[in-house]
């Protein structure tokens, strides 16, 4: 069930195509290992207000939050924040050789008791 959410300054659409933003982080996700393939949910959220650094309004912002349940091994964690933080960079390369960004993610673990959970995805999945 790990949920992949990035919140994006609204000037950045004109600079990265952010659904194959969303395909990139699903797919640098699975190479992990780490996450089941029917839980691996990424959505995009613009903040069409925001005020960055010195408030120019060129600069921009992507933020990737990772939320996961709790239990898997600190090493594993770690290997897998670098691997999809370096996707993220590579996908985002040519925009941060041209223009003012900030790029950051955090992966943080959820405490089960505290997070029900049900679904079918894994019944519509292919075998």
């Amino acid at each position: 069930m790990p949920h992949f959410s990035f919140e994006y300054s609204a000037n950045l659409e004109d600079i990265v195509d952010i659904s194959a933003l969303c395909t990139v982080i699903r797919e640098a996700a699975i190479e992990t290992g780490l996450f089941p393939l029917p839980g691996i949910r990424v959505r995009g959220f613009k903040a069409e207000y925001y005020s960055t650094a010195d408030g120019n309004p060129d600069h921009a912002f992507l933020d990737l939050s990772i939320r996961l349940r709790e239990g898997r091994p600190q090493d594993k964690k770690e290997a897998a924040t670098q691997h999809i933080f370096e996707a993220l960079k590579d996908f985002m390369q040519g925009a941060l050789k041209d223009h003012s960004i900030a790029l950051s993610m955090e992966m943080r673990d959820i405490d089960a008791s505290l997070s029900p959970k049900t679904g079918t995805i894994r019944d519509h999945l292919p075998s």
